[in-house]
Parts: C-alpha cells; sequence; structure tokens
C-alpha cells in the first residue's frame, strides 16, 4: 500500500499538490524500489524550486516571515537569528503547512536524504551556532528520560526527545531571549531522536526498528519552531504537530479521569509482590483512622496469575529471568480467591463499601506481565502469541542499560499476535470491569520498541497496541481511567490520542537517598513536554520518609495525582494533611508544574548556585515552589566512578511574581500587577510588585511554597487577595469563586472555598466582620495584612463553604 501510494504521488502533473503533505512511504529490502526513490527526489526537487505555488496559498503574515525557519547556503535561522551552521547539503527544510499558519508561526520541519535505503540513518544537520544554550530531555535509559544542559553539540546526549534552545544578545535584552524548539517525531513508520556527534555536530537518528522497513529519505522528522515565549512555544508547537501527525492528541483535547482529583494510595512499596487482601484492608483503614482518606486505590504488581518457567534453574539463571515471569491467566491469583475474600469481585465490593474508595485500578503490564503471555497456557492461545526476543537499538544501550531489559533479551517476551491485541485487552478489562474494578495503570510500555522486527517496525507496532488498548479502555471503563508507565518513547508519546496520563520520572525509591532529589527535578523539566500532552503524575511517596515534606511539597504544585505507598500503620499525618482534606480530596493545579523561566537551562541537582523554581496556577491564584536539590545527589548518567557523598550547600536566590508564567490570566484586565505573597513554611505575607523579587535562603533538600495572588481594587478602602487554606501546601487550590457586591453602605466580598482548614487572605483594611455559612466568626487581623480566620467541617456534599467578607463604606 505504501509503494502504491509514492508511486501515484510522483507520476500527478506538479500543480496537483496540495498543501497537505503525505508522510514518506517505505520499502522493504525485498521490493526493488530504486525507481520509486528517483520519483520521490524529483517530486521534492519540484516543491524545492517551487513548480507548484499550492504550498503557499496561505499569505505569510509580517510576524511569520520574521520568525520562518530557512534554510540557506547550509545555514538554518529561526526568528531571524542562525540556529545551525555548515549544514550538509542533503539537509532539507520544509514548511509545516497549514497548522502552522493558522497558529501565525514559522515552524517548519527538517529532514535529510541519504544515499542509499536503510532501516536506520544518522543524518547530520551542521553545528550550532554560537550564543545558544540547551535543554534536552534525553532518555537515560530505555524507559525514562532526565534533562541535561549544555551548550555546543558534542555534549548532547544521545536519545533526546526534546531541544530546547535560548539566545539572548545584547542585542534583544530589551525584548528578552529568542526561543528554539526543536522536536524530534514520528514521520511515517519512522521515529526521530536527537544527539551530538564528538565532532560538535548536531545529529538526528531516523529508525523503523525493522530491517525490512527501509527508507532514503526523512521528511517531516523534527518540528522546528521558535518564540520568545518558552512555554507558549511548547504547547503552541505541540497542537501544531498533533493536527500534522495526528496521531495524538494535546492535553486539552483529552477527557480527564476524575480519581486525580482525590488522594490515593498504591499497594507498591508497601508490600511489593506480597499484596494480599489483609494488606490492602490494613492500610487502607490505618490511613482513614488517620483522617486523610484515600478514595483512589492502585492495586499493583502481585495480583496476577504467572508462570516463572526457570525456577526449576539454578540461582544464577533464576536471578537473571526475574524479569522473565509471564502471565498465565487473566483472573486474579489464589492469594485474592480463599478465606480473606472469596474472589477480586467481592474484595472490590468490600473496599468500596467499607473504606469509602471510589476508584481502584489494577496494575498490568502491556505485554500483559513483564514476560510477556505464556504461550503454553491454555488461557493464551486464543491469542496466537509467540516468543520473541527483543532487539534493542543502539540508542537503547547509548546511555545506560537496563538490568530488565538485559533479561528479556536473554530470555525472550511472550508477545500477543498484533491483530489479536484488542481481544486480549477487552477480555482483559471487561472482566475487571465486570468484579468493579474502574480502571488500569499499565506498565512496561517501551520494550514494544525492542520487538517491531517482522512485524512493520516499532512505530506501527506500538501504534497498533497503544490504539487498541486505548479502545478497549473506553469500551470497559468511564472517563478515560488509564496510567500509561514506563513509556517515555517518543513512540508511545507521540502515539497517545487518548491516553491522558503518564508517569513523569523512574519510580519513587525510598532506600535511595541520593536520588530524592533528582527525582523532583527530573519530573518538573519532564513535564514540559509531557505536561503538554498528559497530565504527568510523578508518582507516590512514602508521608513517613526524611524527604517527605520535599516530595509532599512538589506533588502538591504537579498538577496531578496524590498518592502514597506507605505500609499499614506508617504514615506521618502531619505531612498528608497539608495535601489532603478530611473527605479524601485534594487541591490540584490547573497546568503541569513546570520549572521557572529562569531555571530551564540550569542544573539545579549538580551546579552548586541553583535553586529549583516549580511554578503553577489556580484559578485565583499563582503558586512557587522553591526546592534546594544540591548536595544531595548527582545525575545516574553519565555514570560516576565513586558513589556520591551527600553534603549540606545553602544555597541564596531569588523570587518574582513573574516567575509564574500567565499571571494575568488569573488576575483580569484591570490588574495593577501588585500580588500578595504568602510563604507557607515561614507564614510570612508580603506585598511585592509583579517584577519585584524576594531572597530565598535554603538548605540541601529546604524547601518553601509561596502562593501569589493578584491584589484586586474592589473599592477604594478594599484591597483585597484571597490566599484559600493556608494550612495546605497549595492554599489557593481552595479557591473556587471570588467576587465583590458593592453599595452606598457596605463592599461585600463573596467567596466560595473548600474547607475545613484555617482560611487566609491579604485585606489592606480591618473587614467590619466575616461570615461563614451565614454564620458570622472570629478574626484576626495582622499589621502585614494577613486576615484568618477557621472553616469548621460542613455537611455539603461539595465541601464549599460560603465567606463573606463584610467592609464598611468610609
Amino acid at each position: 500500500m505504501a509503494l502504491t501510494r509514492l508511486l501515484m504521488m510522483a507520476s500527478r502533473p506538479p500543480c496537483s499538490l496540495s498543501l497537505s503533505l503525505p508522510s514518506p512511504s517505505y520499502k522493504t529490502s525485498r521490493c526493488c524500489c530504486c525507481h520509486c526513490h528517483r520519483g520521490r527526489r524529483l517530486l521534492r526537487s519540484a516543491m524545492r524550486v517551487g513548480a507548484c505555488h499550492d504550498l503557499s496559498t496561505v499569505t505569510p503574515t509580517p510576524r511569520q516571515q520574521s520568525m520562518a525557519a530557512q534554510l540557506e547556503r547550509g545555514s538554518l535561522l529561526v526568528g531571524g537569528r542562525e540556529l545551525l551552521v555548515r549544514a550538509p547539503p542533503n539537509v532539507t527544510l520544509r514548511p509545516a503547512g497549514e497548522a502552522a499558519a493558522a497558529a501565525d508561526s514559522g515552524a517548519a520541519f527538517l529532514g535529510a536524504t541519504a544515499a542509499a535505503a536503510s532501516s536506520r540513518h544518522v543524518f547530520s544537520v551542521g553545528n550550532l551556532a554560537s550564543g545558544w544554550r540547551w535543554l534536552s530531555l534525553f532518555r537515560f535509559k530505555i524507559w525514562w528520560m532526565i534533562p541535561a544542559t549544555g551548550a555546543g553539540a558534542a555534549a548532547m546526549p544521545a536519545e533526546t526527545q526534546m531541544l530546547l534552545l535560548e539566545y539572548r544578545s545584547e542585542a534583544r535584552t530589551e525584548r528578552g531571549s529568542l526561543y528554539a524548539l526543536m522536536l524530534p517525531v514520528l514521520d511515517g513508520g519512522f521515529r526521530a531522536s536527537l544527539q551530538g556527534s564528538p565532532e560538535d555536530e548536531l545529529q538526528f537518528c531516523f529508525e523503523s526498528g525493522d530491517p525490512d522497513v527501509q527508507t532514503m529519505e526523512a521528511v517531516d522528522a523534527v518540528f522546528i519552531n521558535s518564540g520568545d515565549n518558552p512555554f507558549k512555544l511548547l504547547k503552541e508547537s505541540i497542537k501544531m504537530v498533533s493536527k500534522i501527525k495526528g496521531t495524538f492528541s494535546h492535553i486539552e483535547d483529552k477527557e480527564i479521569p476524575s480519581n486525580l482529583d482525590w488522594f490515593g494510595w498504591c499497594t507498591w512499596d508497601a508490600f511489593y509482590k506480597a499484596v494480599n487482601p489483609s494488606g490492602i484492608e490494613e492500610g487502607l483503614q490505618s490511613l482513614r483512622e488517620g483522617g486523610v482518606p484515600p478514595r483512589f486505590l492502585i492495586i499493583d504488581d502481585g495480583w496476577q496469575e504467572t508462570v516463572d518457567e526457570f525456577k526449576e534453574g539454578d540461582e544464577a539463571i533464576r536471578e537473571q529471568a526475574v524479569f522473565a515471569h509471564r502471565l498465565s491467566d487473566l483472573k486474579e491469583n489464589h492469594k485474592f480467591r480463599g478465606e480473606t475474600c472469596k474472589n477480586l469481585e467481592d474484595l472490590i465490593k468490600k473496599i468500596k463499601e467499607k473504606h469509602g474508595v471510589k476508584y481502584i485500578y489494577m496494575w498490568h503490564a502491556l505485554l500483559g506481565y513483564w514476560g510477556g503471555v505464556l504461550a503454553t497456557s491454555d488461557a493464551m492461545k486464543k491469542y496466537n502469541p509467540k516468543l520473541l526476543y527483543p532487539v534493542q537499538s543502539p540508542g537503547n544501550v547509548a546511555n545506560l542499560r537496563d538490568i530488565a531489559m538485559d533479561s528479556l533479551e536473554k530470555f525472550g517476551v511472550g508477545i500477543v499476535d498484533p491483530d489479536k491485541i484488542y481481544e486480549f485487552y477487552n477480555d482483559q478489562h471487561s472482566y475487571l470491569s465486570s468484579v468493579g474494578v474502574d480502571g488500569v495503570k499499565v506498565d512496561v510500555q517501551n520494550v514494544l520498541e525492542t520487538l517491531g522486527r517482522g512485524l512493520g517496525g516499532r512505530v506501527a507496532v506500538t501504534q497498533k497496541y497503544q490504539q487498541a488498548l486505548e479502545e478497549s479502555i473506553a469500551q470497559n471503563f468511564k472517563t478515560n481511567n488509564l496510567i500509561c508507565c514506563m513509556s517515555h518513547n517518543s513512540d508511545s508519546i507521540f502515539s497517545a490520542l487518548k491516553s491522558a496520563v503518564a508517569r513523569a520520572s523512574e519510580d519513587f525509591m525510598p532506600r535511595e537517598p541520593t536520588l530524592q532529589t533528582l527525582h523532583i527535578a527530573s519530573v518538573a523539566f519532564n513535564s514540559l513536554l509531557l505536561g503538554e500532552i498528559f497530565i504527568p503524575d510523578w508518582d507516590m511517596f512514602h508521608s513517613k520518609h526524611e524527604s517527605a515534606e520535599f516530595h509532599g511539597a512538589a506533588r502538591a504544585l504537579s498538577g496531578g495525582g496524590v498518592y502514597v505507598s506507605d505500609k499499614p500503620g506508617v504514615h506521618d499525618f502531619n505531612v498528608l494533611k497539608k495535601l489532603v482534606l478530611p473527605d479524601g480530596s485534594i487541591l490540584r493545579a490547573r497546568y503541569a508544574g513546570r520549572p521557572t523561566r529562569d531555571c530551564l537551562f540550569t542544573d539545579p541537582v549538580m551546579d552548586g548556585k541553583s535553586l529549583l523554581k516549580i511554578w503553577n496556577l489556580n484559578n485565583f491564584t499563582g503558586v512557587i515552589g522553591v526546592f534546594n536539590c544540591q548536595g544531595a545527589g548527582q545525575w545516574v548518567w553519565p555514570v560516576k566512578e565513586t558513589a556520591y557523598v551527600p553534603i549540606n550547600v545553602n544555597i541564596i536566590g531569588q523570587l518574582s511574581p513573574s516567575d509564574v508564567e500567565s499571571l494575568e490570566e488569573i488576575a483580569g484586565d484591570d490588574w495593577d500587577g501588585e500580588t500578595a505573597v504568602y510563604a507557607f513554611g515561614s507564614c510570612s505575607l508580603s506585598r511585592l510588585q509583579k517584577h519585584k523579587s524576594l531572597e530565598v535562603s535554603l538548605s540541601t533538600m529546604a524547601c518553601e511554597i509561596y502562593n501569589i495572588s493578584p491584589i484586586k481594587i474592589f473599592s477604594e478602602a478594599v484591597w483585597f487577595a484571597p490566599l484559600g487554606l493556608i494550612d495546605m501546601f497549595n492554599s489557593g487550590g481552595a479557591l473556587h469563586n471570588v467576587s465583590s457586591v458593592a453599595d452606598s453602605s457596605a463592599t461585600t466580598v463573596h467567596i466560595r472555598c473548600r474547607g475545613p482548614g484555617w482560611f487566609g487572605a491579604y485585606s489592606a483594611t480591618r473587614p467590619e466582620l466575616c461570615r461563614v455559612d451565614e454564620h458570622e466568626v472570629e478574626f484576626t487581623h495582622a499589621e502585614d495584612g494577613l486576615l484568618t480566620f477557621y472553616l469548621p467541617l460542613s455537611s455539603s456534599q461539595d465541601n464549599l463553604r460560603h465567606i463573606e467578607i463584610v467592609y464598611r463604606a468610609l
């Protein structure tokens, strides 16, 4: 089919070309396609010399002309600035088309041609021009990304999946920086990634993962765009690429699972594979008794019927095969069928009725289990499984090898026939749904990229499985209840049409003290990319842990779910009650938490001087968390020869209300830039203009959260800024509505706020009285303007209190 499409395109008259160009077509090594590729090269030549003018049917705006990416005499220009120099003559550039025009953007796609067809190409695109610094999100091992920063291409890691660059010169100081985005994407059956070379060249790798799927040309391999706001640039670019490619959707176009607004508990770190019904009930009970009832539960690995085919081998073989156990049945194992509970349905019913859990997810791997399915199992034979042996690409092993992949490479993976994969998922999910399960966490997803040989390649098989998974979720569960995990390859990311939640980093590891700060930095930076396509899941943590406050504060800013994996009875409720209300709800911010603009190109873990600032927005306030990640650990890649010895480093930095991007979104048109800034840890309130700053001093593993509320002028005497529940990390997340009514006698501020807890606000003057649900309450008003009073428990179903703050007219 692909070959036919290519020949038809080459035979059309030049002026029949439309603005929307097809993805490249690919040949198999068993076919002779030299004429096909020659026709394609001629077609591209005609486009470059302007044989058809339909490509410019949309007249460029002046801004597009100034910002448009251009490739001239070996130089790639973006935003009028040279980004690449000495680009080889085989490098190509084409406009991104209608989607870019609609966004008033000069975006384009970078590509290249080769002398011979292959399933894997490495193309040089030249050297980075001077004056640019970059942020890379790269896969340090097959499952996960982490950030890296630098200048010059030589230090750029292999498997870079997002490259954000900044250029700042004296001439641009008043206008700020110019930002460029280079996003390697999927192009038909191929997948691109960026990397540097020892010769300081920037390269992109273009691979199918199947020796029989080959091409001579990468057409739409690397998306390029530029702008003066990095967050707007990322959002607009991801939206453009989603429309052009059609293989994934922006997060704003997805259904968001309801469980994200409720506190959760995961069984993994509490029990690992020893999870059992009694332990689950014990854990839920201990959290309920402490006043933080979980409404969301993940029953993780350990509930399925699996087989260890290698248990009779020697100890060395058994250790190597630990990740090669296989799924033998779709129903629960013997631990969930016995005296404690009759079956999984009985347990699910008991959990919901006795413990008030609203949403229960079950864990499973994308291929059923870590080692796939057991091909000889009677329950699996209907899916035509076969044993395949993963083949890792050079990119998979360029950085850090993974022990799970080493195990699977040796012992193989039982893979379901791609034509039967929907049936497999539907059978499993329909059974789980029938016993009361609400959704699934699907793990080990990236393994598919190593199994594309003979199946059409890594992109084709990933999209086949992803589509089947999403269709089964839609068929069997409500509100898109799916968490994607171990899925940080662009094959999966850019194939997520419906999936709305994805893990943002490697696991929280409670026994690894030097990895705690890395976790926080990784989830924040990875959310730059992932947060435009998913709600990033920053993973579980332990509430009773030396890093609990650090992790808890970060989760409050994440914009995603909040859940722990505490052992039953091992909790710190002082930490949990800063995150969870008595009804089990959480105060979730509006967007994915991301580093502030001045942190994007720094190393908050190892440069010895930079604090990590993470920003987000609520409906009426902004929020910034400041974290000192220095001195506590080091990046796991590149691998260091000696173990890291933590030290205490005190860092002094600056915080400004302007660190919150798009604060104007919530401030209103008449805002004069004045804000109230409340520091959670020190309980201090400051009044600050938007572009002014505060000094922040933090020791290693310390953090502070600042809630920033634009000050509203409701009348001549009423200058007011609501803060929300000031005993919660993300206090402003409790605010649902703020308005005012004024007449000749008084101005009344009306607020709808979650509770219970201490309500706080900035008030320039002392009010005459405060009421909660029509009952007058005592309040305090301090010299710095902090107004506080307590919101009691309420029996209302929506958990909202009606607050009235009354100021008499002067």
